[in-house]
């Protein structure tokens, strides 16, 4: 191999760029990395990177039915009322497992009232409404590893 040739196996891949940008965009993932032949590139839809594995939480039987509503749709931005995480860490809706969740949609509650809990290394942190109101959409679901700044539920 030349040296020419070694600079061009090194050179910025835009079309795999814009293939990792469509995935970003086509799934809830805010970052992917990938290194082949000693070339890594790594995509972000946002400015905070968390660079520590995150281990994948297996799914529980009581999720299902403490969270049967679907998805909520992708939008930009987050809507008027949504509460949104304050750290990096694992969010329960329920006190434990098997337990009824704090809220579900359509529940009212007041400012104070524990909506979920955040898990932030070995710590259990209550995300309390900021102010009243009726929950209109839970963005999460039990166990699910979340970001800084992520909606985790809105108030109307």
């Amino acid at each position: 191999m030349t040296n020419k040739d070694a600079g061009k196996s090194k050179a910025i891949d835009a079309e795999a760029i814009r293939e990792l940008a469509e995935l970003l965009s086509e799934t809830s993932l805010t970052e992917i990395e990938v290194e082949q032949n000693g070339l890594r590139i790594r995509v972000s839809r946002q400015g905070l990177a968390v660079h520590a594995p995150v281990p994948a939480m297996p799914a529980l039987n009581h999720v299902a039915a403490a969270h049967a509503e679907a998805p909520a749709a992708k939008r930009d931005g987050h809507a008027p009322g949504t509460v949104t995480s304050p750290m990096v860490g694992t969010v329960y809706v329920a006190p434990e497992p098997g337990a009824a969740p704090f809220v579900k949609v359509g529940d009212v509650v007041k400012e104070g009232d524990t909506l979920m809990i955040v898990e932030a290394m070995k710590t259990m942190n209550p995300i309390v409404a900021p102010r009243g109101g009726s929950i209109t959409e839970i963005c999460i679901h039990d166990a699910e590893p979340v970001e800084f700044g992520q909606a985790l539920i809105v108030i109307g």
